[in-house]
C-alpha cells in the first residue's frame, strides 16, 4: 500500500530546493547518460533528504514497480471529445488548480542504483506545465480532408513515443480541430505507475464538474451493493445454510481459479487464434479506434435478460470475437461455415483483466486530494488483481446465447476471490523473490491468454472539463503483451467501445469495430421479439 506523499510545512524551504533541482533532470532512465542524470539528481535528491528529515519521498508499490518493467511499460489513454475549442488560459488554470497538486501527478520516479535491492521512491518535485500540454503539429491538409483519421493517427502515434521520466508522467495533448463528433479533442497520457486505471480516470473525473451546475461534482451511476455477511438467526436455519453454502462454494472456486491461475502463467496456452500477439507485441505500435454504442440498447438487453450491463458486454463481446474469428477462418481455409463451426467447439479464448480490490474513493474524497488547503489520508497506488476471463466462441441462431454464456462466465467470476488472490499473491513473490520473478509470472500470464479486457461506468450526466463540455471518453491502454485491448466506457447514455490492436496484426480492424456494433445490433433486436 502507498502512504500518501505530503511534504512537511516545516521544511518547505528545503523541500523547494530539492523540487527544483530533481525538475532539471533531463532523460529517461532506458538511457546510459540518462542515468548518469538520473544519478547525479539522486544524490542531490538524498542530500536534500538529509537537509529535511527524509520528507516527500515514498516508496512505489509493488504493482507500480511492475509498470516499470521492460514487457510492462503500461500507459494508459484517454481521448475527451469535447464540444467547444480549446481555451487554453482555462486548461491551465484548472490544471493549476486541481490535477497539479496530486501527489503522484507532481512527483518524479527515482532509484538508488548503487544500492543493492533498492526501491524507486515517488519524490516531489515542481511542475512546470509547459513540459506537459503538448501541441501538436499535425498536417493542415490531412486534418481538414480527414480529421477523425487525423486524430487516430496521432493518438496511435502516441503509443511508440517515449515519455521523460524525469518529469511527472503525464501529458496533455491538445487537438483543437473539429471531427465528425467534437469540436475539438486531449488526448491525456498517463503512465499506469501513477495508479490503477479506474482510479485515474474517477480522479480525472473528479476534475470536471457538471454542465448542468458547474459548482457540483458530477453524477456517477449507482454502485451494486457487495455480498452481506452471515444473516441473523432470526432469518431461519435455511437462510444460514444457504449462506454457509455459498462461503464454501466461494472456498472452492477460488481454489480452482488459482490453480488455474498458476498453470495459465506456467503452461496453459490459448488456442492459436487471429487474435492471439506474437513474441514482442508489446513492443510494437497500437492502433486506437472507437465507435459510439448506445447504452439504451444494452441496459434494453440488461432488462429483458435479467442480468446486468457487464453481463451484456461480455456476451456481445463474444459475438464480435466469433463472427470475426469464423469470418477469417473460413475465407483462409476451404472450410464451409458449419465445418468450421464444429470444429473450433472447444477453442480456448481467454483474457486478462484487471481488478481494482480496493474501493475507488468517491469524487468528493478524489477531489479533496488536490486541495493543498486540506489534510486528508486518502490511500492512493495500483492495487489490482488479475482474473482470467473466458469468452464463448462459436457461432449461434440465437444472438441471446451469447448474452447467456456471457452472464454465466461473470456470475461464476463473482463467486470467486481469485484477484484478491493474485494481489496479494503478487506482493508476496516481490518481498520473497523480487520485481523481477513477479514480472516474469504475469508475462506468463498475458503470453499464455489472448486478450484484455475492461469495463468503467462514466458521469451519468453531462461533464464540463476545465470549462470544455465533454462530448465522449474513450479511454484504453498499451504496452503489455497483448495484440488487441477492448475497453468499454460509458458516459450519459452513451457507449464507447475502444479497441487498441496491434498496427501490422490487425490490418482490418475496422471490420471488428463493426462486428461489435452489428452483434450488439443482433442481440438488441433479438431481445425486443423476446419481449
Amino acid at each position: 500500500m502507498d502512504p500518501p506523499a505530503t511534504a512537511d510545512a516545516a521544511s518547505s524551504s528545503s523541500s523547494t530546493s530539492l523540487r527544483k533541482r530533481l525538475s532539471v533532470n533531463t532523460s529517461s532512465p532506458s538511457s546510459g547518460s540518462g542515468r548518469e542524470r538520473e544519478s547525479k539528481a539522486r544524490q542531490e535528491m538524498d542530500r536534500g533528504d538529509v537537509e529535511s528529515g527524509g520528507v516527500g519521498a515514498e516508496p512505489m508499490s509493488p504493482a507500480g514497480r511492475l509498470f516499470r518493467e521492460t514487457h510492462f511499460n503500461c500507459y494508459i489513454v484517454a481521448l475527451l471529445g469535447l464540444g467547444a475549442p480549446v481555451d487554453v488560459a482555462a486548461a491551465r488554470a484548472g490544471l493549476e488548480a486541481t490535477l497539479v497538486r496530486h501527489p503522484r501527478f507532481s512527483s518524479v520516479q527515482v532509484s538508488d542504483d548503487a544500492k543493492k535491492n533498492a526501491k524507486p521512491r515517488w519524490v516531489r518535485t515542481t511542475v512546470n506545465l509547459d513540459d506537459h500540454i503538448v501541441f501538436p503539429r499535425l498536417d493542415p491538409a490531412a486534418s481538414s480532408a480527414d480529421p477523425d483519421r487525423a486524430v487516430q493517427d496521432y493518438v496511435s502515434s502516441l503509443s511508440t513515443m517515449p515519455m521523460d521520466h524525469s518529469r511527472p508522467l503525464w501529458e496533455f495533448h491538445v487537438l483543437d480541430f473539429p471531427t465528425s463528433e467534437a469540436a475539438a479533442a486531449v488526448a491525456i497520457r498517463m503512465h499506469h505507475s501513477l495508479g490503477d486505471g479506474v482510479s485515474l480516470i474517477s480522479l480525472l473525473m473528479a476534475c470536471t464538474r457538471s454542465a448542468a451546475d458547474p459548482t457540483r461534482l458530477p453524477a456517477l451511476p449507482p454502485s451494486s451493493g457487495g455480498a452481506g455477511g452471515p444473516p441473523w438467526l432470526s432469518a431461519g436455519v435455511l437462510a444460514l445454510a444457504a449462506w454457509v453454502w455459498s462461503v464454501v462454494v466461494l472456498a472452492w472456486n477460488t481454489l480452482v481459479d488459482v490453480v488455474r491461475f498458476v498453470e495459465t502463467s506456467l503452461f496453459l496456452r490459448d488456442t492459436r487464434t487471429p487474435f492471439m500477439g506474437a513474441e514482442g507485441v508489446e513492443f510494437r505500435r497500437k492502433r486506437f479506434l472507437n465507435c459510439t454504442l448506445s447504452l439504451d440498447d444494452v441496459k434494453f438487453v440488461k432488462n429483458a435478460m435479467k442480468c446486468t450491463v457487464n453481463d451484456v458486454l461480455i456476451g456481445v463481446t463474444s459475438a464480435a470475437l466469433s463472427r470475426y474469428y469464423f469470418r477469417k477462418t473460413a475465407s483462409s481455409d476451404d472450410t464451409s461455415a458449419d465445418d468450421s463451426r464444429k470444429a473450433n467447439k472447444s477453442i480456448r479464448l481467454r483474457s486478462a483483466m484487471l481488478v481494482n480490490i480496493r474501493k475507488t474513493p468517491g469524487l468528493h474524497t478524489l477531489a479533496e486530494m488536490m486541495d493543498s488547503s486540506k489534510d486528508n489520508a486518502v490511500k492512493w497506488g495500483n492495487q489490482i488483481g488479475y482474473i482470467v476471463l473466458p469468452f464463448h466462441i462459436a457461432m449461434h441462431d440465437d444472438p441471446l446465447e451469447y448474452i447467456r454464456q456471457g452472464k454465466k462466465t461473470a456470475d461464476r467470476k463473482k463467486r470467486s476471490l481469485e484477484a484478491v488472490f493474485t494481489y496479494w499473491s503478487g506482493n508476496l513473490v516481490v518481498k520473497l523473490l523480487g520485481i523481477k520473478a513477479a514480472a516474469a509470472l504475469c508475462y506468463g500470464m498475458f503470453t499464455n491468454t489472448t486478450m484484455s479486457f475492461s469495463s468503467l461506468a462514466g458521469p451519468a450526466e453531462k461533464v464540463e472539463f476545465y470549462g470544455h463540455p465533454i462530448v465522449y471518453i474513450a479511454t484504453s491502454v498499451y504496452g503489455h503483451p497483448h495484440a488487441l485491448t477492448v475497453h468499454f466506457q460509458s458516459y450519459m447514455n452513451i457507449m464507447k467501445l475502444v479497441l487498441a490492436v496491434d498496427d501490422e496484426q490487425f490490418p482490418d480492424s475496422h471490420q471488428l469495430l463493426d462486428d461489435f456494433a452489428e452483434s450488439l445490433r443482433l442481440v438488441r433486436k433479438a431481445a425486443s421479439e423476446k419481449s
